[in-house]
């Protein structure tokens, strides 16, 4: 995007520029403001502190979120407002009253660089970013094309092959814009149920390494304090998929709650054609999708490897989690991984490297600026993208010992698997770089990851032969499937 203002997720798409665009999309709304928005996120307004509660576990949660676990049976400190509003994008045609659930209020989010504003502990008061920087920042309105990013040069085969692949799946600007005006409307429905919510889009279609069939990935964020994923999250879950039902199925076509470890509502948007999964509260969506992203634009090789990788591995049938294979966020971690690992690595530990940009504890809204000051990672490996493709896939089919170790972006390095619960039985481990949760934990039969460690030997050999991408990824059918 171009190198101007700052902004993300909350309402930056909102502006009189988008108009246009949301009337041929059949999204204006009758209502909407024509005054552009300030460069400046919207505090959100100040509430009343509630008393602390224990719930489930024991932990312990604001009042005001706790679940009643009555359903549908409305009590009577539940308030109602007016729903006097004309049909409009995502907006229901009924008249009835909608329920509101008070939910605790985040923390101004304006940015600290005004007066009246937060100044983040993990920045000294005087500090000043980088000018030097080698991520684009999400500015006021996307709706500008965003600028050329500079490709490698591709001085063979498989490497142009890479490129040509990369180049006609990656994600368009179009493609953000759809899924972000989606994100815009169903806050505003959302807050119909939580006022002081806020929608955040998250994963591969912000971090750099979406395609063009890439779904959208959205976390509702309904209060700062930490929230249970089976009881909690699951009761809020069920409001928003009522909601969506019943008021929304004019837009919204198959809203449905999965009872992962963390929950999901999953739904497709009828008019942009998009599928969207949203959780509630998974934080770590919103501080990694910036890590990626800063990851994504430190290195012109890295963008291109990661799609082909994803590519590759959609076609071998090993992109599946809920099929006892990898997801896509684990298959990212791994190429990441092995370009720190090389003997002149591609990419360092960012957060080694920039440990106050990439803190657990920093505040969400500041999240997405410290990613762009990291200035570009100047590597001395000149190897060409097919010379790390096939490194990447011999990597993985015979050096990596999948049994003693656990991938690590964090520590840009492999290190000795843990002994703690959430290892045992695993057959792949992959570290959150936040959390340290394994993020592979979905490969827990030998017959899964049997297949998954030989398709990486069998690709290698393959690829190693001809150095033809075509021999391990048909590339024509692959362009039309985007």
């Amino acid at each position: 995007f171009p190198a101007s203002g700052a902004l993300w997720g909350l309402d930056f798409f909102v502006c009189a520029r988008a108009q246009p665009f949301l009337s041929r999309l059949r999204y204006r709304r009758k209502s909407l403001s024509r005054a552009p928005l300030s460069g400046n996120l919207s505090p959100i307004p100040p509430g009343s502190s509630q008393p602390l509660l224990a719930f489930g576990n024991g932990s312990p949660i604001r009042s005001s979120v706790s679940p009643t676990f009555r359903g549908r049976k409305r009590l009577s400190s539940e308030q109602n407002v007016p729903y006097d509003v004309k049909r409009q994008r995502f907006h229901s045609p009924h008249h009835e009253s909608t329920a509101v659930h008070p939910t605790v209020p985040l923390r101004d989010e304006r940015r600290y660089s005004i007066p009246g504003a937060i100044t983040p502990s993990l920045f000294p008061t005087h500090y000043i970013p980088d000018l030097v920087r080698c991520v684009p920042p999400l500015q006021e309105t996307s709706f500008l094309e965003p600028r050329e990013i500079t490709l490698p040069v591709a001085k063979d085969k498989l490497s142009q092959q890479v490129l040509d692949l990369f180049q006609e799946c990656q994600q368009q600007a179009c493609d953000l814009k759809k899924k972000e005006l989606c994100r815009t409307e169903l806050q505003r429905e959302i807050q119909r149920i939580y006022p002081q919510s806020r929608l955040f889009l998250v994963g591969s279609s912000l971090n750099g390494f979406g395609t063009r069939s890439s779904d959208g990935d959205l976390c509702l964020v309904v209060t700062e304090e930490p929230v249970n994923q089976k009881t909690e999250a699951r009761y809020i879950l069920s409001l928003v998929q009522n909601h969506f039902s019943t008021r929304l199925s004019s837009y919204i076509e198959r809203p449905q709650l999965i009872r992962a470890k963390v929950p999901i509502v999953k739904f497709r948007d009828k008019v942009s054609c998009v599928e969207f999964d949203l959780n509630v509260n998974n934080v770590v969506g919103i501080r990694n999708t910036f890590l990626l992203r800063t990851y994504a634009y430190l290195e012109n090789r890295v963008r291109p490897l990661v799609l082909v990788v994803k590519k590759w591995a959609s076609h071998h049938d090993i992109n599946d989690a809920s099929r006892g294979t990898l997801n896509s966020y684990s298959l990212v971690l791994m190429v990441l991984h092995y370009l720190q690992t090389l003997p002149e690595p591609v990419l360092p530990s960012l957060q080694k490297k920039y440990p106050n940009s990439f803190s657990p504890s920093m505040q969400l809204h500041l999240v997405h600026q410290a990613s762009c000051t990291i200035p570009p990672y100047l590597s001395k490996n000149g190897a060409t993208l097919g010379d790390l493709l096939l490194g990447f896939l011999k990597y993985y089919a015979t050096e990596f010992d999948w049994n003693s170790q656990m991938i690590s972006v964090r520590e840009a390095k492999a290190i000795p698997r843990p002994n703690g619960i959430e290892w045992r039985n695993k057959f792949i481990c992959v570290e959150e770089p936040f959390d340290g949760t394994n993020t592979a934990r979905a490969v827990h039969e030998k017959q899964k990851f049997d297949m998954i460690k030989d398709e990486f030997l069998k690709s290698w050999h393959r690829l190693h032969n001809v150095r033809d991408l075509n021999s391990i990824l048909p590339l024509r059918a692959t362009i039309q499937k985007r």
